[in-house]
């Protein structure tokens, strides 16, 4: 046998080196592939709508480049506002992206479910990675609750008859319908340079600003960028549609709060694109500012200018509570030369003609407007201790002659 090696120093040199090489060539657990590269894994978090269905959203797990060999990692779900078993069904199990490609998916399904609540979040978490490294260990999955059809509503409040004596019900929306009857009602949108007001919100018909639920309509105020604005909200008209001279009108409703929050049930006269305002008159049932919840405001507006304008108004504030807290009636009485407001059958407000003079602009037909206004003149902006969103319900609204 020939002699390799002329000492015994230079062969166990050679034999180090060869245990060395040996052991670059196995499968690493800490992110360095056969190559000497370094593969980094990451998972990427998702946004997924709740729905009456369940639904499946994906988390997307993704290398840096693509696996020379197959990389494994183990993963797991976890509670943080979302509970397993209620809001999510809990996995947990090994992903493996294979030789040659560069990501995976780990599933996870939402149950159903359409309550209008707050978002709820839940993480997948990543340990034990082969043949990688992590980027990261925990993606966020949220839950987007927000925009359910579903919310249950306290009906507790006053509330008033069907039938008065001398009066005859002409027209009724109880708002029993999944969808809003749009053959009474029309939607208006945008910001129109703020109403008029300096408001901030953009009035959209959305099902996040506006839908039914259980016999009650909801519009909804929130805080969120949209074609520019920071707040969204309805603003609903009967105008060429539903529109009156005269009688009783019921509106049964629930209102917000919050500093910078602005509704109001109100009327127009019908002939506004004609005459302009104010001369078309203006009747507001019920205006109440948020930072002032247990305190509403009745006024009506006329003239035949802005320059000329005059109003006369009242305020009505609850002895205990607030207006947020349960439904209350608000009602028009309405005549030939008079009008009188009240809350739950008791009046606040009274205008005649003779207050009014020659501008009285009350004896013809008008159309309703329910809306939440952001901001503006009157309430100010919201601040730090608004919360949103705020929500303004209403249970019927009744006219009779």
């Amino acid at each position: 046998m020939k002699q390799l090696f002329k000492s015994p120093q230079i062969a166990g040199l050679v034999f180090i080196l060869s245990i060395f090489t040996l052991s670059c060539g196995k499968e690493s657990t800490s992110g360095s592939t056969s190559n000497g590269a370094s593969t980094v894994l990451k998972i990427t978090g998702v946004q997924q709508e709740r729905s009456t269905s369940p639904v499946v959203c994906k988390f997307v797990v993704s290398l840096d480049a693509k696996a020379q060999q197959p990389v494994k990692v183990n993963y797991t779900t976890q509670d943080a506002t979302a509970l397993a078993n209620t809001d999510y069904l809990p996995v947990t199990g090994t992903l493996t992206i294979k030789t040659g490609e560069q990501r995976g998916e780990i599933a996870i399904t939402i149950k159903a479910d359409s309550t209008r609540t707050d978002n709820k979040e839940f993480y997948v978490k990543l340990d034990n990675p082969v043949n990688c490294k992590l980027g990261n260990d925990k993606a966020t999955g949220l839950i987007i609750n927000e925009n359910g059809l579903y919310l249950p509503v306290d009906d507790a409040g006053y509330t008033t008859p069907l039938t008065y004596t001398g009066y005859n019900l002409v027209w009724q929306d109880e708002f029993s319908s999944p969808a809003i009857n749009t053959s009474d009602w029309t939607f208006e949108s945008g910001n129109n340079n703020g109403w008029g007001n300096n408001e901030l919100q953009h009035y959209t018909n959305r099902s996040q600003n506006v839908f039914t639920t259980g016999g009650k309509l909801v519009i909804e105020a929130r805080r969120e960028g949209y074609n520019g604005y920071n707040y969204t909200s309805t603003r609903m008209i009967t105008k060429n549609k539903k529109v009156f001279k005269y009688g009783r009108v019921d509106i049964r409703a629930k209102m917000p709060r919050g500093q910078g929050v602005w509704p109001a049930l109100w009327m127009l006269g019908n002939d506004i694109d004609a005459v302009s305002w104010p001369a078309c008159g203006e009747i507001d049932i019920l205006e109440l500012l948020g930072h002032e919840p247990g305190k509403i405001y009745a006024t009506c507006h006329w003239g035949a200018t802005a320059a000329s304008r005059q109003s006369k108004g009242s305020s009505y504030t609850l002895s205990t509570g607030t207006f947020y807290d349960k439904f209350h009636v608000y009602s028009l009485i309405w005549k030939e030369d008079s009008m009188q407001v009240l809350i739950d059958d008791q009046q606040y407000l009274s205008v005649t003609a003779a207050e009014a003079g020659n501008a009285y602009s009350f004896n013809k037909d008008f159309f309703f407007i329910f809306n939440i206004a952001v901001g503006g003149n009157w309430p100010g902006a919201p601040d730090g201790t608004t919360v949103f969103p705020q929500r303004m319900m209403v249970d019927y609204i009744r006219v009779f002659q």
